[in-house]
C-alpha cells in the first residue's frame, strides 16, 4: 500500500512538471487565447463539418427534438458531441408529458392507456405523444445498446399494474449492476463534474475555486445589471489600450477599483484560461439566466390551462420575429401573462406559424389539447375562419376559442369613425398638417416650449392653475396615428394644452416666415382659429376621453374577458349619454374657451351657408343644426355605430354565460342553469359527465355560503372572486365553480402584453446592435421582460447552472 501510494504521489509530481514545461514553451500570443470563455477554434484548423456545426447550433439554440419518439439515439451523434447533447438532454430532464386523458392502445378487446401518476412513481419515466410509448431517459443516455425503453419504446400497459412482474419494475431489475441501475449510477457520476478524470488530474485548491467563482459572480452580477437596463454588452474596441472598452469590460473595472477583494481576480489578474469575460461567456451566462426563467414560466403554468396570445413584428434587421405569450391563472387565482419565447420565422403562413408553436410548447413540455384561447389581431393569417392560425389550432384542440385583440377592434372603430364622418375626416387632416408646421423645425420648437413656458408663468402667477411636483410639464404637440393606440387622445389633450402657444409661433412664422412657410403657416393659422375646428375639437375630447378609459383598460394583463366586455358595454352607455344630454354643456365650453382665445364664435341662429350644401340644393338650416345634427350627433352616431360592429363578439353565447359567474351581477340574481350551461356547452373536455351532476348540487351551496359571506362583498371582478375563493379556502370547497372561473379568466382580453414585447424589441435591437443573432436576442427579451422572475435567481444557482453547461477547465465547485 505505501509503494502504491508513492507511485500515484510520483504520478501527481511528474504531470505538474510536465504541465509547467508545457506552459512555459507556449509562445505569449497562444497564452492570450481564453480557453475557457471563447468558443476557440484556431485558425488554422479546418472548420467542422457542416452537420457537426448544425448540431452545435441546435445545442446552443435550445431547440433539441424533446420527444423520445421523434429523437435520434445518444450512439447516432458524432463521438465527440454525445456528452454535449448528453448534458443539454440533462439540463432539460425527462419529457414528463402530461394530459389529461393519454390515448388508449393495446389489445382491442381490453384497452388501456398510460397514466399521468407513473412519473410520480419512476422518475426516470418518459412519455411520447407522438408513438405514445414509454422511454427511459437514464437508459436513453448511457445504453450501449437498442431496448423496448430506449429506440422502440414500450406500450404493452397491461404489465404495469402487474405486481411483482411490473414491467417497469423489471425494467429497473433487482440486480444493482442491471443495465437500467448501471445507465442511472452513470447520470450521477455524468452530473458530479468534480469527479471527472480531468478534474482529478487537476485538481485546483479550495481557494483556487472560490477566486473562480468569484470571478464568474462579477461577470453574472454585470451581465444581470446591463440587460435590466437594456445596455449593450460589447464596445467597438476591447483591447488593452482602448480608451472605451465596452459595458460589460468597463462594468468589470468600475467594480474593481472599490473592491481590493475583486480586483485581484479579474480582467488582467485572471488566469488566462477562466477569465469570464469573452462574448461566448456573456452570452452562456444570459442563456442560463432565460433558461431559468423558462422554467420558471412553465413551473408556475403546473397543469393549468392556458392561452395563446402571438403576434408578429420585424425587427431592427429585417427579421419577421413571432412573440409567444402565455395567460394563465396561477395556483393563487392571479391572472398572469408571461413573455414565454420569441421565434424567428421565415414567413407569416398560418402553417409555418403553427409548426413554430407547436415546436415551443413541446419544447417546454405543454400539451397544445391544454390552449383554452387564443388571442390575436386581425390579420387575415390569423383570424382566417378556414386557414387561419386560429382555425389550425382549432382542429388540434376544439376549446381553444379564439377572441380578437379587444385593444385592437378598439383603435380600428376609432379610425373607421373619424374617416365616416367627412368633417372629422378633414378635422385630424388639419390637425396632423397643424402638427407638422409647428414641430417641423427645432428652431419652431424651441419657439412653442418659450411661449408654453411663458404661458405657464402667467397662469401661475395669477393663480389659475395649480403647482406641484410633477405638474405643468412642458412637452411638445403629439402627432395622431393610426396604429398607435391613444394617440389620437393625447394629440387632441396636447393642442388645447398648448393651444395659446401654437397661436404664438404660427403668428410669428406668418409674419417673419419666407416663401412656402410663411403660406403653410397662414393656413393652418386660419383653421387653428376657425370656430369649427375648435368645435370638434372639444367634440372629440369628449368622446376619445371615454374610449380612452376603455383603451387603457384593455391593456392591463390582469383584465378578464368579463369585465372587458362590462367595460364595453358603459362605454357605449356614456357615449350614448352624451349623444343625448351633452350639448348645452359642450357647447358652453366652446363659447368659453373661444372668448377667452379671440375665435371668433358665429351667431347659431343664423342660416349656415356651405358650397357643397349649395351646389347639392339642400334645405337651408341654422348654424346651430349644422353644428349640432351634422357634426355632434354624426360623430357620435359613427362611434357608436363601430363599436357595436367590432364588438359582436359581446353578443356571443359564450361571453353571455360567461356573465353568470361575475360577482357584481351573479350575487344579485344568481342563475345556476347559466353556469351550467356554460360547463356543458364550451368546456365539457374539462368536466366529467359526473363532475357535472356534482357541479348542480355544488352550485346549491354556493348560493347559500359565498354571496352572504362579508369577505366576498365589495368584489367587482371575476379575477378577483377568484382570488378570494383561494385566499379564504373556498377553492377547495367549490372545486368545480373554482376550475370553470379559472377557464373564463383564461380568455385572452388584448395582445397588449405582445406589443409591450416589441416595443422593447426595439429598445434591445438598435440600428447600432442591428446584428444581433436570434438567439442571443430572445435570450436578452426573456431576461428584459420577465426581469421580476430573473431577480428570484441567486448567483450560486446561475454559477451552478453555468458550471454544468458544458466541459469547463477552471473549477467552480468542490
Amino acid at each position: 500500500m505505501k509503494m502504491r501510494k508513492t507511485t500515484i504521489e510520483s504520478f501527481f509530481k511528474r504531470k505538474e512538471r510536465d504541465d509547467e514545461e508545457t506552459l512555459s514553451n507556449t509562445p505569449i500570443s497562444n497564452l492570450d487565447t481564453n480557453v475557457d470563455d471563447v468558443a476557440e477554434v484556431d485558425e488554422q484548423q479546418p472548420p467542422p463539418p457542416k452537420a457537426l456545426r448544425t448540431e452545435q447550433e441546435t445545442i446552443e439554440s435550445g431547440t433539441l427534438i424533446r420527444d423520445p419518439g421523434k429523437r435520434l439515439q445518444i450512439w447516432n451523434y458524432p463521438i465527440n458531441q454525445q456528452d454535449d447533447i448528453r448534458r443539454a438532454y440533462v439540463k432539460f430532464g425527462p419529457y414528463q408529458f402530461l394530459m389529461d386523458l393519454y390515448p388508449l392502445s393495446g389489445l382491442e378487446d381490453h384497452p388501456r392507456r398510460f397514466q399521468a401518476h407513473w412519473f410520480r412513481m419512476f422518475s426516470w419515466l418518459e412519455y411520447s405523444p407522438e408513438k405514445d410509448a414509454a422511454y427511459c431517459f437514464p437508459c436513453f443516455l448511457f445504453s450501449k445498446k437498442p431496448s423496448p425503453f430506449t429506440s422502440a419504446g414500450f406500450r404493452n400497459w397491461k404489465k404495469v399494474n402487474n405486481g411483482k412482474d411490473c414491467a417497469f419494475l423489471s425494467h429497473m431489475g433487482k440486480n444493482i449492476n442491471s443495465v437500467h441501475n448501471a445507465a442511472l449510477r452513470c447520470l450521477e457520476d455524468f452530473k458530479n463534474q468534480s469527479c471527472h478524470i480531468d478534474k482529478v488530474l487537476n485538481k485546483q485548491t479550495s481557494q483556487q475555486i472560490l477566486s473562480n467563482r468569484l470571478r464568474l459572480k462579477v461577470s453574472i452580477d454585470v451581465v444581470k445589471w446591463l440587460t435590466f437596463q437594456a445596455c449593450a454588452f460589447r464596445g467597438r474596441d476591447e483591447s488593452l489600450w482602448s480608451t472605451n472598452r465596452g459595458n460589460f469590460l468597463e462594468m468589470i473595472k468600475l467594480l474593481a477599483s472599490y473592491n481590493n477583494e475583486v480586483d485581484q481576480v479579474v480582467l488582467e489578474n485572471a488566469p488566462q484560461n477562466a477569465k469570464y469575460t469573452s462574448p461566448t461567456i456573456q452570452k452562456e451566462i444570459l442563456n442560463v439566466f432565460a433558461r431559468r426563467v423558462q422554467n420558471e414560466i412553465r413551473e408556475e403554468i403546473g397543469d393549468a390551462k392556458f392561452c395563446l396570445i402571438i403576434d408578429e413584428a420585424r425587427d431592427e434587421s429585417k427579421r419577421e420575429q413571432m412573440a409567444i405569450v402565455i395567460r394563465f391563472v396561477d395556483k393563487n387565482g392571479f391572472v398572469k401573462e408571461r413573455f414565454l419565447d420569441l421565434v424567428h420565422v421565415k414567413d407569416t403562413t398560418s402553417s409555418t406559424l403553427k409548426q413554430e408553436i407547436c415546436l415551443v410548447l413541446s419544447n417546454h413540455n405543454l400539451n397544445i389539447e391544454n390552449i383554452r384561447g387564443q388571442g390575436y389581431d386581425g390579420a387575415s393569417n390569423m383570424r382566417g375562419e378556414w386557414n387561419g392560425l386560429q382555425a389550425l389550432i382549432l382542429q388540434e384542440c376544439p376549446y381553444a376559442y379564439y377572441v380578437h385583440c379587444l385593444a385592437h377592434q378598439l383603435q380600428l372603430a376609432l379610425v373607421a369613425a373619424s374617416k365616416d364622418s367627412s368633417d372629422v375626416h378633414a378635422f385630424f387632416q388639419n390637425l396632423s398638417r397643424i402638427v407638422n408646421v409647428v414641430c417641423s423645425s427645432c428652431k419652431r420648437n424651441d419657439e412653442l416650449h418659450d411661449a408654453y413656458e411663458t404661458e405657464i408663468a402667467r397662469l401661475v402667477a395669477n393663480d389659475e392653475i395649480e403647482t406641484g411636483r410633477g405638474a405643468n410639464q412642458i412637452g411638445t404637440l403629439q402627432r395622431p396615428g393610426d396604429t398607435r393606440w391613444s394617440s389620437h387622445f393625447n394629440s387632441i389633450c396636447s393642442l388645447l394644452r398648448m393651444f395659446n402657444a401654437t397661436t404664438s409661433v404660427l403668428e410669428d412664422l406668418v409674419v417673419n416666415g419666407t416663401g412656402s412657410q410663411r403660406g403653410d403657416a397662414t393656413y393652418a393659422f386660419r383653421v387653428l382659429m376657425s370656430f369649427e375646428f375648435v368645435f370638434i375639437l372639444h367634440v372629440m375630447k369628449e368622446i376619445m376621453g371615454i374610449t380612452d378609459k376603455l383603451c387603457q383598460a384593455l391593456q392591463q394583463k390582469n383584465q378578464d374577458i368579463v369585465n372587458a366586455m362590462c367595460l364595453v358595454s358603459s362605454t357605449k352607455s356614456l357615449i350614448q349619454k352624451l349623444r343625448d344630454f351633452g350639448w348645452d354643456s359642450l357647447l358652453e365650453n366652446v363659447n368659453s374657451f373661444c372668448n377667452s382665445r379671440g375665435v371668433p364664435i358665429p351667431d347659431m341662429s343664423a342660416t349656415y351657408s356651405d358650397i357643397i350644401r349649395t351646389r347639392l340644393k339642400k334645405d337651408s338650416v341654422t348654424v346651430e343644426h349644422h353644428y349640432r345634427v351634422d357634426i355632434f350627433t354624426a360623430a357620435i352616431d359613427y362611434q357608436l355605430k363601430e363599436l357595436n360592429s367590432r364588438f359582436s363578439e359581446q353578443s356571443t353565447e359564450l361571453l353571455m354565460l360567461s356573465v353568470a359567474l361575475d360577482p357584481k351581477d351573479a350575487f344579485k340574481s344568481f342563475n345556476a342553469c347559466d353556469i351550467c350551461s356554460l360547463a356543458k356547452k364550451f368546456y365539457s373536455s374539462d368536466f366529467s359527465d359526473q363532475e357535472m351532476i356534482h357541479m348542480e348540487y355544488e352550485l346549491q351551496h354556493y348560493e347559500f355560503d359565498v354571496p352572504k359571506d362579508p369577505k366576498f362583498h365589495n368584489l367587482s371582478t371575476l379575477g378577483e372572486l377568484c382570488q378570494k375563493l383561494v385566499e379564504v379556502g373556498k377553492s377547495n370547497v367549490y372545486p368545480l365553480i373554482d376550475r370553470l372561473i379559472r377557464l373564463v379568466l383564461t380568455l385572452p382580453v388584448s395582445t397588449a402584453t405582445t406589443e409591450r414585447a416589441f416595443s422593447a424589441m426595439k429598445i434591445i435591437k438598435t440600428s447600432l446592435r442591428n446584428k444581433m443573432e436570434d438567439g442571443f436576442l430572445t435570450d436578452y427579451m426573456i431576461v428584459y421582460i420577465e426581469k421580476e422572475i430573473a431577480r428570484r435567481f441567486t448567483t450560486d444557482m446561475i454559477i451552478d447552472d453555468f458550471y454544468f453547461m458544458k466541459q469547463r477547465r477552471a473549477q467552480l465547485k468542490k
